[in-house]
């Protein structure tokens, strides 16, 4: 379960993982932001905010996954993965490469810094 929490006074969603990675997660999620996105044009920041990464629970979540990532990608400017799971520091080195949005990492306990961060933009 993905459990989607959409700021839109600050524009910021955060995602927090409650198990594997679904394809329905991914679909819910999209149809929280795609509504604001259109109405607003774009999305100032994403927080991925987990513990430790769940994973996916089937291919087929994460061919929804990416899928989602390129459909959003370029009306999200900033992304942070508050999380202290190995994957947030990789992820913010890899995920620059194929994102317009600026990537940073925060250890999980740092929810407030990572939403003061997107706000500075």
């Amino acid at each position: 379960m993905l459990t989607v929490n959409l700021n839109e006074t600050e524009g910021i969603a955060i995602l927090e993982p409650g198990g594997a990675l679904s394809k329905e997660d991914f679909l819910s999620a999209a149809k929280i932001i795609d509504p604001y996105i259109e109405k607003s044009e774009k999305l100032n920041g994403v927080i991925i905010h987990v513990k430790s990464f769940p994973g996916w629970d089937s291919f087929s979540a994460l061919i929804t996954h990416l899928k989602f990532i390129g459909e959003h990608h370029k009306k999200v400017s900033h992304v942070a993965f508050v999380t202290d799971s190995p994957i947030g520091k990789f992820s913010e080195h890899i995920a620059s490469h194929f994102v317009k949005a600026q990537v940073k990492n925060f250890s999980f306990d740092e929810l407030e810094n990572a939403k003061n961060w997107i706000k500075e933009k």
